[in-house]
This record gives structure tokens, C-alpha cells and sequence, in this order.
């Protein structure tokens, strides 16, 4: 059998094949991984390309920021690397933030995979690597040279034999070798792995390539991507957005454009490139335009080198979102992670049963250095969400990373495998953005270090001064702070010590709200309140919601005073209107 002869039933087989097998080349990324980075927050990506660079597959696991941006590089390694150069054994890695991910501690391993000597795919992953060395992960950093060891495209591996200098070179410049050495073996053994599925899927169909399928896939890709333009009445559609960015807020601005089945997306206006690592590039502003493009008009559509095709994204260079070398990006996610959100805003007019109100928009990493009690350095990153914003027909997701997709990781975890403790974590009572469908509520936590030295705490937190607002007159979330326990507040992306026994406060934002709050089912209202999770006062004055308790000190609605309450609010209203 020949690929000429695939018809959609069989299509639907190899698709599904495809798909499971590189979600198994994720899966054993995160199982042989040395980091609770990838095993448990699952920051990765992994895909399939054909022997032409095009992506054809990505893993369900992973981060838009890691695919969308490595679906783009493999023509950077294509150039470096020619396919005709390459030999069975080779392993290709980079951490050139211009050309993947946007920064250097992403690691992109790239490995050919040969049938009978002939290159048949690619496989690739990226993943978070816990130390790249310079200052550490932060946003401090005034150039990138400050970020650490940068790696351009070379051989991790060649003819099956480790670059045993790269690895000499690595372990002298980072300050977790073991780990971040054992997460490079781990990336070339999860390509492996799906080189391997993917030889015995084309030995079993009997397959000679996936060129005919990639196009196939590929093609129809694209052709329901524009079918999904075209579903939006031609014209300009613009938003703009501010967040707190270093020491002075950034502005954010897009004007998307439709014409017909094309989409143009331009962020013309936005602020200029900053001095500090919030800085993105634009291959990562890439990343995240079409994946925000993506999950309001063809969320159902798989993400591929066709769904790419009929967007096109282009920014200023030397903005915020275009950066260029040597700019720092360390903290490129604080910037990168609002773009969905705005984007959303911007096609609102057009789409409005298809978008999210605003959400904490910003994963809030967090890296704390120092020293164990045996007098041994060590560094520890781990990462938070806030609240999601509300969908049009449900409540927003809660200590959710939205649209990062990444987890947050067991507080067991964290204090088994580094000197960090946490000694509280729990949902924010508040922090929502009140609507008929409330956003999603942010986080508390308590953290701190065992020992008797001081510790660094790196910060990469937002929406401190610009809470995440609502849509069709849902509310905003609540704003996020960082202070420690004492009562001083702390700078939101700074390296700042901390005092032995010390304590620091994490209120993450909430996500904000879609839709008059005074249309929540009251019932809903009840439910948030027996949780929790909003007060009785609040129920009342945003809700308009009368709530009693029970013997069982449940929430309970009481329906006439809250039929007068929104009445008496629907009176006032009126008035006002007819005043104007």
C-alpha cells in the first residue's frame, strides 16, 4: 500500500496514530526528566516534523510558547543543518532565543530519524532547563550576554556519541548540572522514543514516508483555518492593554486585520523595548498570536505548519514584542502571556460568544536560591497561576495558567526535593472577577526556606497594578501582590535577599468577569459562598445576592430579599438612563 491510496477513513487512523505517538514522546520526556519542571508542571513541548521542516504533530502535554515557536526553528536548523548532512545518531540542540522560545533556558533538541539510511522526520522537543547560569532566571538582566550560556545551533549528539566538550562546557555554567545535564539526555531519549513508534507505524501500513500524509494533514489544516477567517465580517479590529511591566507600565496595542481568508496581526504602537529581561521576541510573539487566533475562532482545528499559514504577524523591531539582540528576554513570558487576551479583546465586536474576558494572563515563576543546611548551593524554580478569565457560557478556570498551560506543582513535591516550603495554599476568597460568569480565583501562598541563611528570591509576577478586566460589563479580578509575611512588600521583578526564616506572600490574581454579576444565578452565588471562596458582604453589594446560612452553616439564597435587591438595583438604573 502507498500513501496515494489513504482514504479519510484510514486518514483518521493515521492521524490518531500520529497524535499518540508523539504524546508517548511526551510522555517519556516528563517520566525520564531530572526536574519537577517537566515531570510535574509539564513546561515542554514535543512534535513531529517531515523531512521537510514542515510540523505535523504536537503532543496534547506542552506549552503554546515551546510548539508554536519550535514549529518555526526546525527552518533555522534546516539552515544550519542541512537534512543531506545529517546522519543516523546525530542530535541537534539550541537555546537561541531569536530562533526557538524566546529564552535561554529552553533547550531545543532536534533528532533526524532515518528508515534504511534515508531521513524520513524529525522529532523534536523543548523543555525548561532549571539553570542556564548568568544572574539566574529573572527579569534583572540589562543584555542577554547577563542570562547565561548561550548555545547556537550545534550537536548534542553525533554518529550516536555525546559532545562530550558541549557537556564539559554546559556542567561548567550552570549551577544544577546534574539536572540540567540529565534533562538533555532525557530530551534526546524522548526523540528517540518517537523516532522508534513512528518506524513501526509505517512498517505497519505500510508506508514508505509521512510526505503524502503530512501534506494531507497539513492541507486540510490550513483549508478549515481559513474557513474560519473567512467566517469574520472583513475589517480592523483593534484592542490595546497595559500591564505593570519593570519599573514603568508597558502598552500593549494590535490591529487585527481580515480580509477574507487572510488575517493580519500588527502591534504597531506598542512600547518600545525595554532595559530589563521582559523583552519577547518575535518568534515567540508569533507563538502566541496564533495560538490566541486559534482558541477563538478554530479551537477544534489541529496545530500544525497549515493552521500557520493564513496569519500573519509582524511587529516593529525593537518593540516590546520584537526585541532585538542583544535585548535581555529572561522574563519574556510576562509580556508574551498577555497577547491572547488582547487579541481576544480585539476580535470581540466580531466574535463575541467565542472569547475569554481577561485573566491573570502571566505565570508567575518564582526562583529561590541559596543554600541547604549541609552548606550546599541550590536553586529552585517552580511556577504559578491565577485566575482564568470567564467564557461566555462558563465560569473561568481558578489557579489555572492560562494560556500557558502549565501545572502547578504539589507542595510535597516542591519541599522533597528542595529546602522550599510551603506553608499555605489555598484559593483567594475575592479575587474573582465578578460576572454571570465569574472569572476564576487566584491563589495564596505562604512560602519560605529551611536553614538559617538568607535566600534570593528572583520574582516574575504581573497584574499588580492592572487587574484583569471583564467583558460585557463583567468586573475586574482581584490585582496580585508579593510581600513578605512582616508586612514589606516586595518588588514584583527584582532579585531581592530574604532573611533567614522569612516569609513570602504570593496573592496571584484573579480572572475577570463576563457579563452583569447581577445576572449570576443566585444559586451559583451560594455555592462560591459555602466554599468560601466569596464573601456574604460580596454576594450582597456585587452579586445582589441576600445569602442565610443553615444549621449546617451552608449558604442559603434568600429568594425575596434578593428579588428586591436586584429589582431596586434595575429601578435605579433605569433612572439613571432616562437622566442622560
Amino acid at each position: 500500500m502507498t500513501q496515494k491510496q489513504l482514504d479519510p477513513i484510514l486518514l483518521e487512523v493515521l492521524w490518531n496514530r500520529l497524535v499518540s505517538v508523539v504524546e508517548e514522546q511526551a510522555r517519556a520526556l516528563m517520566r525520564t526528566s531530572f526536574t519537577s519542571v517537566v515531570r510535574e508542571a509539564g513546561d515542554l513541548s514535543a512534535g513531529l516534523f517531515d523531512r521537510r521542516g514542515r510540523m505535523v504533530a504536537q503532543a496534547v502535554t506542552g506549552t503554546p510558547g515551546h510548539i508554536n515557536a519550535m514549529a518555526t526553528s526546525m527552518y533555522h536548523f534546516l539552515r544550519e543543518a542541512p537534512a543531506d548532512t545529517l546522519q543516523p545518531g546525530d542530535v541537534l540542540l539550541t537555546n537561541h532565543p531569536w530562533q526557538t522560545s524566546g529564552h535561554l533556558n529552553d533547550f531545543t533538541v532536534i533528532t533526524p530519524i532515518f528508515r534504511d539510511g534515508e531521513l524520513i522526520a524529525f522529532f523534536g522537543n523543548c523543555c525548561h532547563a532549571l539553570d542556564i547560569g548568568g544572574r539566574g532566571l529573572g527579569a534583572d538582566a540589562r543584555q542577554v550576554y547577563e542570562e547565561g550560556l548561550f548555545v547556537p545551533i550545534t550537536h548534542l549528539f553525533r554518529h550516536g556519541e555525546p559532545n562530550e566538550e558541549l557537556f564539559r562546557l554546559i556542567r561548567a555554567n550552570v549551577r544544577a548540572p546534574f539536572e540540567v545535564v540529565g534533562d538533555l539526555y532525557a530530551q534526546a531519549g524522548s526523540n528517540d522514543v518517537g523516532g522508534a513508534r513512528l518506524l513501526e507505524m509505517l512498517q505497519e501500513f505500510e508506508l514508505e514516508d509521512i510526505e503524502s500524509l503530512s501534506d494531507e494533514v497539513c492541507s486540510r489544516s490550513e483549508r478549515a483555518m481559513r474557513e474560519a477567517i473567512r467566517s469574520i465580517l472583513d475589517g480592523v479590529y483593534e484592542n490595546e492593554t497595559f500591564n505593570d511591566g519593570f519599573d514603568q507600565p508597558i502598552r500593549l496595542v494590535v490591529a487585527v486585520r481580515v480580509e477574507g481568508e487572510e488575517m493580519y496581526v500588527d502591534y504597531s504602537g506598542s512600547s518600545p523595548q525595554s532595559e530589563r529581561g521582559i523583552n519577547v521576541v518575535l518568534n515567540y510573539t508569533t507563538a502566541y498570536t496564533t495560538f490566541g487566533v486559534k482558541c477563538a475562532i478554530s479551537p477544534e482545528v489541529p496545530n500544525n505548519d497549515g493552521s500557520f499559514q493564513p496569519i500573519h504577524v509582524t511587529a516593529p523591531e525593537g518593540c516590546i514584542l520584537n526585541a532585538t539582540h542583544p535585548a535581555p528576554v529572561g522574563a519574556r513570558h510576562i509580556i508574551g502571556h498577555f497577547l491572547p487576551s488582547l487579541i481576544h479583546g480585539a476580535l470581540a465586536p466580531a466574535i463575541p460568544d467565542k472569547v475569554l474576558a481577561e485573566g491573570s494572563d502571566n505565570l508567575w515563576n518564582t526562583q529561590i536560591t541559596g543554600e541547604r543546611k549541609d552548606g550546599e548551593p541550590f536553586t529552585y524554580v517552580f511556577f504559578s497561576g491565577g485566575g482564568m478569565g470567564a467564557r461566555p457560557n462558563k465560569d473561568g478556570l481558578s489557579a489555572t495558567a492560562f494560556p500557558s498551560g502549565i501545572r502547578g506543582v504539589p507542595a510535597e513535591v516542591i519541599e522533597s526535593i528542595s529546602p522550599v516550603i510551603m506553608r499555605k495554599r489555598e484559593l483567594r476568597p475575592d479575587s474573582e472577577g465578578a460576572g454571570r460568569f465569574r472569572g476564576g480565583f487566584g491563589q495564596e501562598m505562604i512560602i519560605g526556606v529551611r536553614g538559617d541563611s538568607e535566600s534570593t528570591l528572583s520574582a516574575m509576577y504581573d497584574r499588580t497594578k492592572y487587574p484583569a478586566q471583564g467583558r460585557h460589563g463583567g468586573h475586574p479580578g482581584g490585582a496580585g501582590a508579593v510581600r513578605l509575611v512582616a508586612g514589606e512588600a516586595l518588588h514584583p521583578k527584582r532579585q531581592q535577599r530574604i532573611p533567614a526564616g522569612g516569609l513570602i506572600v504570593l496573592d496571584l490574581p484573579g480572572g475577570g468577569g463576563f457579563g452583569d454579576p447581577r445576572e449570576r444565578d443566585p444559586e451559583q452565588v451560594a455555592r462560591d459562598a459555602t466554599d468560601g471562596l466569596v464573601s456574604i458582604e460580596r454576594a450582597r453589594e456585587i452579586y445582589n445576592v441576600a445569602l442565610t446560612r443553615d444549621h449546617h452553616g451552608h449558604c442559603v439564597v434568600d429568594e425575596e430579599e434578593t428579588a428586591s435587591l436586584r429589582a431596586a438595583r434595575a429601578d435605579g438604573q433605569a433612572s439613571l438612563e432616562e437622566q442622560e
